[in-house]
């Protein structure tokens, strides 16, 4: 048995009380990298604890693995993977495009997932119902663009200075493809392929944390989101994103070009 839209309600809120009030409150900010800057939060912590109460609550049997508190029980059939804030440089940023990301695989494959964003008020969702927002506006099931020519879309990465080397030159030639780039935009830029307001997202180097709880938010949309090989996303990598099979074979031609 699956999670339930309300247990999704309840994962959503119950990280947003651990991060609501931390954000653009000028909180303690740690540096998790002895070379470089990969930066993590009390709020981060807090939200990631408080998921995982959740979770073995409802679910005791299940495995979980997040990104601050590690593995549990991860040889099980069943297991969640918790990033409890995507977009920390964001968050202590004061930018409103964090997420809290929960997925549920099952034998290895996403089955279920949320990507919540409660500054906005927004929740994305998929089970196997479909996908699904709710938040201003009115609630809706998402679907995405059909958008079918690297011309006419709209591509999102975080940030061109994390691809090096080919994989530099290669999204580069994506970028050039398309209508309009757009960066900065972490796990929300996602949520917009599915809700068909972007049509492509272009990034390198995620873990499964940041990643398998949007699969099966694109694909119960009608999106389609592999690596740049062609392989399951859930292990992360190298990741590509697009709102139509057409427009995600065109970016695979070019992520793939010699």
């Amino acid at each position: 048995m699956g999670p339930t839209p309300d247990f999704m309600r309840r994962i959503a809120a119950a990280a947003a009380a651990e991060t609501l009030p931390r954000f653009r409150n000028g909180g303690l900010v740690d540096n998790k990298l002895a070379a470089g800057f990969d930066p993590v939060t009390e709020a981060d912590k807090g939200a990631e604890k408080a998921i995982r109460t959740l979770i073995r609550e409802e679910f005791p049997e299940h495995g979980i693995i997040g990104e601050e508190f590690g593995a549990e029980n991860a040889g099980h059939s069943h297991v969640w993977v918790i990033d409890p804030i995507d977009g920390t440089r964001a968050f202590i940023s004061g930018l409103p495009l964090w997420g809290t990301l929960v997925g549920l695989t099952v034998e290895g494959k996403a089955v279920a997932g949320l990507m919540s964003q409660p500054f906005i008020g927004e929740l994305y969702f998929a089970d196997g119902g479909g996908a699904f927002y709710e938040g201003p506006g009115g609630n809706r099931r998402l679907t995405t663009r059909p958008t079918t020519a690297l011309g006419d879309a709209t591509l999102c990465t975080t940030t061109p200075a994390l691809f090096n080397g080919l994989r530099r030159a290669l999204y580069d030639r994506v970028e050039q493809a398309v209508k309009l780039p757009r960066y900065g935009t972490d796990c929300y830029a996602y949520a917009m392929v599915a809700a068909g307001h972007v049509d492509l997202v272009v990034e390198c180097d995620l873990q499964p944390y940041d990643i398998v709880g949007l699969i099966p938010i694109i694909e119960k949309a009608g999106g389609v989101i592999t690596r740049w090989d062609g392989a399951a996303a859930e292990k992360g990598g190298d990741i590509v994103a697009a709102a139509t099979p057409e427009l995600h074979s065109q970016a695979m031609e070019l992520l793939n070009a010699s």
